[in-house]
């Protein structure tokens, strides 16, 4: 999908306040897209979405911050019908948004331990809300032959980690893409599942800490990198060959030559959770 084809294009980054979806979105602004980042809350200059639109735009892009409850449909259909209005097309649609349980005070206690209600966010936000915004993703980019869908996932597909919830709602993020990408074939939209590593969010360098789970901080991914890597996946020609793929953002990062903020080159977690294949598996 050549950069050439679209002067400006458009994204979607959900969950976009703050972490990785803000990171991403600032990453995307400074390679010119326009990009339309959604949270919880207000969107005025002293909101943390609009603080992610502000950022945006100083970073070279343009940003456009639409207050969104991704556990109501109606209101993601609203999303969408302001976003077709307001540019008519759909390029990336980045998956991030994450909602933690009420009353939730860190990944702690066994499941049997917790309510059953922590289903209602980390199941109801944190995959269906996923779907339901491909779904109207797709409905823009079929008919237009082109777009990328991502899902932010991560190696709790591989092994335990933070929650049973979480973990389910991560490998079927991946199942998602796969079966979203074997439908997709041949329209020129592709689904891509992507396992991120450590990542250097605001909450974790506010830890003080030199290293988290046995991983070092300072060599832990910049939620801009992320950015980047998606970037640079919607501009490789080679996309399609992607489709229905899930990928570490350390490895194929890697392979475009990627970087953090700092110049470091983060690393992969595959052999640390175990090696192997990522998903699907191999036939």
């Amino acid at each position: 999908m050549g950069e050439d084809k679209i002067v400006a294009p458009v994204a979607l980054v959900t969950g976009a306040s703050r972490g990785v979806g803000k990171g991403v979105a600032i990453a995307l602004g400074a390679a010119g897209w326009t990009v339309y980042v959604t949270a919880r809350g207000g969107t005025g200059p002293d909101d943390a979405l609009g603080q992610t639109v502000a950022a945006i735009d100083a970073a070279g892009g343009t940003g456009i911050g639409v207050s969104c409850d991704h556990s109501d449909d109606d209101a993601v259909a609203s999303l969408f019908t302001t976003l077709t209005a307001g540019h008519g097309r759909l390029d990336l649609l980045v998956n991030n948004a994450w909602a933690a349980p009420r009353g939730f005070g860190g990944f702690s206690d066994k499941f049997w331990e917790r309510p059953i209600t922590d289903w209602d966010t980390l199941i109801t936000v944190g995959l269906r809300a996923h779907y339901v915004a491909c779904v109207h993703a797709a409905q823009i980019m079929v008919p237009q032959g082109s777009g990328l869908m991502v899902n932010i996932s991560s190696f709790g597909t591989r092994g335990h980690l933070h929650s049973v919830l979480y973990g389910m709602s991560k490998a079927a993020l991946d199942k998602m893409a796969f079966d979203m990408g074997h439908e997709l074939s041949g329209t020129g939209v592709s689904a891509i599942s992507l396992w991120l590593g450590l990542i250097q969010t605001e909450l974790l360098l506010s830890l003080g800490i030199d290293e988290f789970a046995g991983f070092k901080i300072e060599e832990a991914e910049h939620p801009e990198y992320v950015g980047r890597v998606i970037d640079r996946l919607w501009r490789d020609p080679e996309l399609v060959s992607h489709n229905g793929k899930t990928l570490v953002t350390a490895e194929i990062g890697a392979e475009y030559g990627l970087s953090n903020n700092d110049g470091v080159v983060p690393k992969s977690h595959r052999a640390p959770f175990g090696g192997g294949p990522l998903f699907p598996p191999a036939v």
